[in-house]
């Protein structure tokens, strides 16, 4: 059934749905947000209605964007914003708050406590801390990468006398009295936060809790000032002490400024009328209460929400194989979802320079957003994008906010691309003559041509920069771009696409319902969820004694404490105990190998040896499909060496229906027409423009055309052509195909 669409205002455009007629769910009323970088995105579900809105992000205030943000949305309803937030089911939030603190490096002054003997740990970085996080250019001429400024300096460093060995016998008691020596000289050195990870406390962390009731002894809670401990297990359950120590400084580092930034915007909602608890967005595709909530899930939970709406999206539209990318203000980001609503998860992703052990949705970041630098690379003698941002503020310089270095977006606007007088829906006003001049003064001296030719360098440079970050990633997957539907959104995605699409010689492309904030869209789409695990040595069949395992007691019940740990989790956050479900993964390999194959299993118990010999089967196809048939080492033993549990309820999504190209085309009227400028066409083109009205379902237009909304610009470049479906979903087809 085709959305109702309302214009409002003259140019405010919602998009209204009757969901208890066509799709019989129960009436919606929600708020999510994607903070990111550059913009504030907004989306309300209001009962039959959805809308979204934009703001600037005000990293001093985050409250303030969200006001912004959310009044605009408050308009388009036309009601107040207190009786929006005293009527709505949830707010829901992801945010780049974390992403942003480590870049800047404003994090606390952080104390760690180590098992005597492993001081060295987090220093060493496994030999690999040269190369971690940099990009791959950069990894091959490690000769001359230099470590990243450590988070703990070396001076911060003390180390407990303990020992604890790997099955969870306690070796060496703690010594009490040299432990409150150490406490005492790492708070007199300025600790503002202190972490603990000693030597195999993930299975047994007997000395690491017995560490935190010796500190809080000595420096309660209450005092002004006090100091917060984390403790490795509660953070990582997984063993390897550098990982389990990175994930647990980097959550200490982000702790405070998350804390303070994310109270802020829990004590603006409470002030405008919302009394129900905020809800966080995870990096791991689900969500919690704040106060079930780690600072370490937070990091790129904007972009992950917006592969969880890919995914939805997929699933529910029946396409197929898709490329979720999200060309936002200040980055590219690109997921992966295959048929089924498959995801891909890092179990030991990089954040920043550091290896962590947190489950983590698999995505790429590229400094290839709209307010990316464009700068002069002299060793390739060629322009060269990000990952230096201009973000909100300054903001690109067309914003004429004082930015005076050349941005993706400046060259986007020189070449006709953008409406100055209605960019961001008229709220910012852009200026040639600022782009022009911060072009002409960091790159007109290297290249020859006018200012217009460097332009279309650095659209080239951008387009193929995301298009070689697609191909890279699918390819060393063993996928073809081809497969793959493309889907385009964030602020700048729609903008790009065709760009893109051409570097990737792919012939469509899908631009989203709601595509400038899908992100935030998928913030409000994904399940209350809480993802548990805990290392193991469980070795399923013995290669010395050729016997298989019988005896499943140690491996149930530590299923039964992670699933236990979970409904803990969902029930403190109110949730119905006969809803929460549970998906069990187990990390195995053969032998000593050091590469791990997760094995999701069917049944959540172990009662016979048939279910054994069904693990083994199923870890020998996963291993097969992965890395070959034929790869398979059944005779070197095979090993479980990590449990994971994840606990969740299923809620109530926002719902796409048909968004499946129409077999009508509608022409539409032009409003006006523009001189724009193309890659690899010398002469400029006199263009149609369009607004709004286009996305009525069945408009169909030939390139070069731009289609302006009051949140994004569809660019239709040469050979392309816009087909809008239901719901303001936009198929991209080339008109000549490959």
């Amino acid at each position: 059934m085709e959305a109702n669409q309302k214009f409002r205002n003259g140019s405010r455009r919602a998009i209204t749905t009757d969901i208890n007629k066509y799709f019989g769910i129960v009436v919606m009323k929600r708020i999510s947000v994607d903070i990111g970088g550059t913009f504030t995105d907004c989306f309300v579900a209001w009962g039959d209605r959805y809308v979204q809105a934009k703001a600037l992000t005000t990293h001093q205030n985050l409250a303030l964007g969200f006001n912004e943000a959310l009044g605009d949305a408050t308009t388009q309803l036309g009601i107040e914003t207190r009786e929006l937030l005293s009527s709505v089911d949830s707010v829901r939030y992801s945010t780049t708050l974390g992403t942003n603190a480590l870049i800047e490096r404003n994090g606390p002054r952080i104390g760690l406590i180590v098992t005597e003997g492993f001081g060295s740990t987090v220093p060493l970085s496994r030999g690999r801390g040269y190369g971690e996080g940099l990009p791959f250019e950069e990894q091959r001429d490690l000769t001359r990468a230099k470590r990243p400024e450590p988070l703990v300096p070396i001076s911060m460093i003390a180390m407990a006398r303990e020992r604890v060995n790997y099955s969870g016998e306690i070796l060496m008691m703690l010594d009490e009295e040299d432990l409150k020596h150490k406490m005492k000289y790492l708070v007199d050195q300025g600790a503002e936060t202190i972490v603990v990870m000693l030597t195999n406390s993930v299975v047994n962390p007997e000395h690491e809790l017995r560490v935190r009731e010796l500190f809080l002894d000595e420096y309660p809670l209450h005092l002004l000032g006090a100091v917060p401990m984390l403790l490795s297990h509660q953070v990582a359950g997984r063993k390897g002490e550098y990982t389990r120590a990175t994930s647990t400084i980097i959550d200490g580092y982000l702790h405070n400024v998350m804390y303070h930034g994310l109270g802020t915007l829990e004590l603006n909602l409470r002030s405008n009328g919302y009394d129900k608890p905020m809800l966080i967005s995870h990096n791991s595709g689900g969500m919690a209460q704040l106060n079930s909530t780690d600072a370490l899930q937070t990091v790129h939970s904007g972009p992950v929400a917006g592969i969880a709406s890919s995914e939805h999206l997929a699933t529910e539209c029946d396409l197929g194989n898709v490329i979720a990318s999200d060309m936002g203000g200040t980055s590219f980001d690109i997921g992966i979802v295959t048929e089924g609503g498959e995801k891909y998860y890092d179990f030991h992703p990089v954040i920043d320079r550091w290896l962590v052990s947190v489950p983590m949705v698999h995505l790429v970041t590229l400094g290839a957003g709209g307010g990316s630098i464009a700068t002069y690379d002299q060793l390739h003698d060629t322009i060269k994008i990000g990952p230096q941002s201009a973000g909100s503020d300054p903001g690109p310089a067309c914003y004429n906010r004082g930015g005076v270095q050349p941005t993706v977006t400046d060259a986007d606007m020189l070449l006709g691309y953008l409406d100055p007088d209605n960019y961001a829906g008229g709220r910012i006003k852009l200026t040639a003559a600022r782009a022009e001049t911060a072009i002409e003064d960091n790159l007109s001296d290297h290249f020859d041509g006018s200012v217009i030719d460097i332009c279309k360098l650095v659209k080239e440079a951008v387009d193929h920069n995301m298009a070689n970050g697609i191909a890279t990633e699918l390819r060393s997957r063993g996928y073809d771009p081809a497969d793959f539907t493309l889907l385009a959104y964030g602020g700048n995605g729609p903008l790009h696409c065709c760009g893109i699409a051409n570097a990737l010689q792919i012939n469509r492309v899908l631009a989203p319902p709601f595509s400038s904030v899908f992100s935030a869209l998928g913030a409000g789409n994904v399940n209350q969820m809480h993802i548990h695990e805990k290392s193991t040595y469980t070795v399923v069949y013995h290669t010395g004694t050729k016997k298989i395992l019988t005896d499943f007691r140690a491996l149930n019940a530590a299923i039964e404490e992670l699933e236990n740990r979970g409904r803990e989790d969902l029930l403190r956050q109110g949730m119905r105990g006969d809803a929460i479900k549970f998906r069990v993964e187990l990390d195995m390999r053969y032998g000593n190998q050091r590469v791990e194959t997760a094995v999701p299993i069917k049944k959540a118990r172990f009662e016979g040896l048939h279910d054994i010999l069904e693990l083994i089967g199923t870890f020998h196809a996963a291993y097969g499909a992965r890395f070959g048939e034929g790869s398979q080492a059944t005779e070197s033993g095979v090993r479980i060496n990590t449990l994971r549990v994840t606990s969740f309820v299923d809620l109530d999504k926002v719902h796409f229906g048909n968004i499946k190209p129409l077999p009508e085309k509608h022409v539409a009227r032009p409003i006006g027409e523009r001189v724009c400028h193309f890659v690899g066409f010398e002469e400029e083109m006199i263009i149609p423009l369009y607004d709004e009205t286009a996305l009525n379902a069945g408009t169909y237009i030939e390139g070069p055309a731009i289609v302006t909304t009051t949140s994004t610009t569809y660019l239709i470049e040469p050979g392309w052509s816009f087909h809008s479906s239901n719901h303001g979903a936009v198929w991209f087809n080339r008109l000549t195909a490959h």
